[in-house]
Parts: C-alpha cells; sequence; structure tokens
C-alpha cells in the first residue's frame, strides 16, 4: 500500500509540476499583476475567478482515475482562489470547479463537487480573518497556503466519507487517494504562491527602480528648461538623463534640428545640424512614439553607416493643445536593446520636459505682457506728466529762474529713471531719488497744498527691489488721493525691517481710496503688485488700508535682500 501511495504522490506531483510550469509562464502576463498586488476592486475579482477556475478544472483534467474516481490538484485553485479573491471569490470557483467534476461522473462525483465549493469557502475565510486582524501580507506566505490547502484536502476527505457510497468504497478511496492529494496540494499551493510572491517582488523591485530613477531625472533637471528651450539648456538635460538611465546615447530635438547630443556618436550627431532621421519625422509627424529596435523595425543611423548606435526610441515633446514642438531620444548601441524600463521612462521623462517647457513658454509669456502693460504705463503717464511738468516750468521760469533749473534737473532725473528695464533691480535709495525727483515737481505745481515727510530707517538703504515698483504708489497716492482735498495733502513715505522682511509704506491724509475703482485707477499699483508676486510669491505685495476720510496707507512687502537678482 505504501509503495503504491509513493508511486500516486510522485504521479500527482508530475502533473502538479506541469501546473506550476503553466501558472510560472502566466505569471509573466499582465494578468497576474493584480493578483500579485492583492488588488480587491471588482474587475480584479473577476479576474481572480476566471483564472483559479481555468486552474480548478486543469487540475480535475490532470487527475488520473483510481476505483471510478480522480486523484487530482483541484483544491489548489479553489483554495488560492479563496485566499486571494475572498468568500464570494472562494464560492464561486469552487463552485465552477465542483460543477466541472461533478459532470465527470462516478460514486464520488457529488462529494467531489461539495468538497470544492467547502474548499473555496475555506480559503476565503482564512482571507476574511488576515483581512480583519489586519495580516494581508500573510495572504502571499506561502507556509499560510499551504497549510491552508493541509486542511482543505482533510475536510475534502472527510466529505467524501460522510456523502460517497457506498461507504466501503468510498474508505478504500480514501486509503489511496488521502495521502498522495494532500501531500501534492498542501506542496503545490504553497508553490504556487510562491510564484505570485516572486512576481510581486519583481514588480516592487520595478517600481522602486523605475521611481528612484525618475526621482533623480526630476531632480536633478528642475526648471532647467523652464529657463528657455534652447541648445544650451537641453545639453545639460540631455547629459542629466545619459548618466542616469546609462543608455547608449540621448538626443533632444525641435521640430528642425539637433540641439543637443549625448553618448556615442557624438562625433557626428552635431547641435545645430538638421533632422535627418525618418524615425524622428515620423514622431513629429504623427505625433505618437515611434520606437525602431533594429529588428522588427530597422534603424540604421541616418548620418554615417560605420555609427555603433542599433536601436532608437523617439518620444515627443508636447506644448500648447498637445503640439510637437520637438523629441527627446534613447539610443542603445548593437549589442544592447532598449529595456522596458527605459521605455517606460521614457515617456514619463518627455512629459516632464515638455511641462518644463510650457511653463517657461508660460513665464516667458507672463513677464512679456508685464512688460508691454508698463510699457503701456509709461505711455500713459509720461505725456501726462511731461504736460503738467512743462506748465509748472513755464509758470516758475518767469518768477525763480534758479528754482527752474532745479525742476529741469528733477524732470531729467524722473525720466532717466523710468526708462530702466521692467526687469531690473535697484536698491532702495535709487527708487527714493525717483520718488523724489517727481515730488519735487509736483510740489512746485501744487505749492503749500503738498507736503511730503520722509521716514526710511537708514538700514534699508541698501536693500533691492524691482525698478518702478514705488514711484506709481506715491504717483497714485497724489493723483487719486491728495490732489482731490480742498486743504493741504500730506504725504508720509517710509520703510522698515520686520520679521526679515522689508517694507515700505506711503500714506496719506485724503483716505479716498474705492477698492471697486482700483483696477481703473490704480493701474500702477496693480501692476506693481503682480510683479511682487510673480516675483517673490503670494505672500508678497501691496496691502491697502484705508480710514474713509482720514488716511489712505499702502504697505509693499518685499523679501529681505542686499543683492540685485536680475
Amino acid at each position: 500500500m505504501l509503495a503504491y501511495q509513493l508511486t500516486e504522490i510522485l504521479l500527482l506531483m508530475q502533473q502538479m509540476c506541469v501546473y506550476l510550469v503553466i501558472a510560472y509562464l502566466l505569471s509573466k502576463t499582465p494578468l497576474f499583476v493584480p493578483l500579485a498586488a492583492g488588488s480587491f476592486r471588482p474587475p480584479h475579482k473577476v479576474m481572480c475567478y476566471l483564472v483559479f477556475s481555468a486552474f480548478c478544472i486543469m487540475g480535475t483534467y490532470f487527475g488520473f482515475h483510481i476505483n471510478d474516481s480522480i486523484a487530482n490538484t483541484r483544491a489548489t485553485g479553489a483554495v488560492l482562489g479563496g485566499i486571494l479573491g475572498g468568500p464570494l471569490v472562494g464560492f464561486a470557483v469552487g463552485l465552477t470547479g465542483g460543477v466541472h467534476r461533478y459532470t465527470l461522473g462516478g460514486f464520488s462525483a457529488f462529494a467531489c463537487m461539495v468538497s470544492t465549493v467547502a474548499e473555496g469557502l475555506l480559503g476565503g475565510l482564512v482571507h476574511s480573518f488576515l483581512i480583519r486582524s489586519g495580516q494581508r501580507e500573510r495572504l502571499f506566505n506561502p507556509w499560510v497556503v499551504a497549510a491552508t490547502a493541509f486542511c482543505a484536502e482533510i475536510m475534502q476527505m472527510a466529505i467524501i466519507l460522510l456523502l460517497a457510497h457506498p461507504f466501503s468504497a468510498a474508505l478504500d478511496l480514501v486509503k489511496h487517494i488521502a495521502l498522495p492529494m494532500i501531500t501534492a496540494n498542501s506542496v503545490g499551493a504553497g508553490m504556487f504562491m510562491r510564484i505570485l510572491l516572486d512576481r510581486r517582488v519583481l514588480i516592487d523591485k520595478y517600481s522602486s527602480s523605475f521611481s528612484s530613477k525618475a526621482l533623480k531625472i526630476a531632480a536633478r533637471c528642475e526648471g532647467v528648461l523652464r529657463q528657455g528651450f534652447n541648445q544650451e539648456n537641453s545639453t545639460r538635460v540631455a547629459r542629466i538623463i545619459y548618466e542616469e538611465l546609462g543608455v547608449g546615447a540621448v538626443a533632444i530635438t525641435d521640430r528642425d534640428k539637433l540641439l543637443a547630443f549625448i553618448g556615442i556618436g557624438d562625433d557626428h550627431h552635431l547641435p545645430g545640424q538638421p533632422i535627418t532621421s525618418p524615425h524622428t519625422h515620423r514622431a513629429i509627424a504623427e505625433n505618437r512614439v515611434v520606437f525602431a529596435d533594429g529588428d522588427e523595425v530597422p534603424y540604421q543611423c541616418s548620418i554615417s553607416a560605420q555609427c555603433r548606435l542599433g536601436s532608437t526610441l523617439v518620444i515627443p515633446l508636447r506644448g500648447e493643445s498637445e503640439r510637437v514642438i520637438g523629441t527627446i531620444k534613447l539610443y542603445e548601441p548593437r549589442n544592447k536593446l532598449i529595456s522596458r524600463i527605459n521605455l517606460t521612462l521614457g515617456e514619463g521623462i518627455a512629459r516632464l520636459l515638455s511641462t518644463q517647457i510650457l511653463t517657461g513658454r508660460f513665464d516667458a509669456q507672463h513677464q512679456l505682457l508685464a512688460q508691454t502693460e508698463l510699457k503701456l504705463l509709461h505711455a500713459q503717464v509720461n505725456p501726462h506728466f511731461l504736460f503738467n511738468a512743462l506748465n509748472t516750468l513755464s509758470a516758475v521760469i518767469r518768477r525763480d529762474p534758479e528754482r527752474a533749473r532745479e525742476l529741469v534737473q528733477h524732470l531729467s532725473t524722473f525720466f532717466r529713471k523710468n526708462l530702466k528695464r521692467q526687469t531690473e533691480e535697484v536698491t532702495l535709495a535709487d527708487e527714493i531719488e525717483h520718488v523724489n525727483a517727481y515730488l519735487q515737481i509736483q510740489q512746485a505745481r501744487f505749492g503749500d497744498q503738498l507736503q511730503v515727510d520722509f521716514a526710511f530707517d537708514d538700514a534699508t538703504l541698501d536693500t533691492c527691489l524691482p525698478a518702478f515698483s514705488l514711484q506709481p504708489i506715491v504717483e497714485n497716492a497724489v493723483k487719486h488721493g491728495t490732489s482731490q482735498l480742498l486743504g493741504p495733502g500730506r504725504l508720509t513715505i517710509g520703510s522698515a525691517i520686520e520679521d526679515g522682511e522689508l517694507t515700505i509704506w506711503v500714506e496719506d491724509n485724503a483716505g479716498l481710496y474705492q477698492p471697486r475703482a482700483a483696477s481703473h485707477d490704480g493701474l500702477g499699483m496693480n501692476l506693481v503688485d503682480r510683479r511682487i508676486k510673480a516675483r517673490f510669491g503670494e505672500r508678497y505685495g501691496l496691502a491697502v488700508a484705508c480710514e474713509s476720510g482720514v488716511r489712505t496707507r499702502v504697505a509693499l512687502r518685499l523679501p529681505l535682500q542686499t543683492e540685485s537678482v536680475t
């Protein structure tokens, strides 16, 4: 009897090996990804049901007949379906495998059907227990799975003894198949889970490697192409990608020419050359990834027949409205293939670089718009101011020529300061000189009706701020504040260092500020606020406090910096 059982064990283990080979091959397909991840989503539960129902049925077909019954490895599929999918999936897998077994007939057919359902449910109960007790990872423990299959097979033997008739035949069957089936299914279920576990470890390693490389590249490339999609910046990015991925070569192009090339073949792939590669032209024209592996899709360098590069991956860089603005190209020499991780990473890098280029172009357009608005403001302010200044000079020159000469100097200073670029940074002392020139002319115009007090902290005079930041605020206070008063108008302009930041304020005694009109009458103030926020962040900019009819105070908050940043 023992020799006979050992023979049956070997036969079942031999069949289990075929079963495991199929499982191993399937583990290399996308079918096993949700199983290895332990996903509980409905579509993945359906996948779990289909996969393990198929293994249940295969386990029956791979079995061999003994006394009008079948010694098999069906329990492996039922138990694994329950452990990985839960009670409902375990029940469904067990029912499918059990009904299939029932259709094959035999005196133990009904008992085997019931036992298969019970095995699936047992696996599902183990699943529920481990999930509820916070031991999800133990679902993938081969020893837990093997122990569950061991118990399931003992339960199957008991069900056969209870339900199969005649009892003597059932007892004789159990004597023959108990040891082989318990051994084969326990070992098989544990080994099956080992395959799944190995697949899971491989996915984790792959993801870890992908994430690590992606993060390094993202960190090193941060902001480079925001400074401009040109040859210099593209070369910096290409070198970073080349160093991190370890591919044969990396190239970056725009729609017409090669911007950068690093790696094998850099002696003849020269930046500035027009694009000659048909693969690159196709990627740009069709807005899709083009992969030429040199095997299924032929690859030959379009510049030199002696080039050692044997395959290429061309990925479009996309701009506004998904329009192709260039490409990034990964190459490998003839003795290497482009790996899947490099293919996937390449697509991710292309999205990263596309975003950087788009952001850089947006920033450039934003700055251009700000410069245009500032020029428009100058065009509106200067003629009006010049007209008033000339009228004032005309009146002063007759009664006080010396004062008129001083005003001409102030007018010259004012317009010279206005010629500064919008992006230039100056010291606060320089801005004060600009404002003082403006106020000297306004005081000559308004006389005693305009009084100005300065309260600048000497420690702030060397700090830096964008040019033309203070004058529009002062002008707004005169134009829409003190000039509207019947009595004397007073301006107080000062600065201080507060909480490690620079604060400049302009206060008038009119208290006429109207927030609803700020977008029209306060065009200069709005531009200053937007420029400061765009340059330094939302925490900086203008804050206006108004006591109606009493005073208006405009405070400009800036980071404290003593070196010009252009």
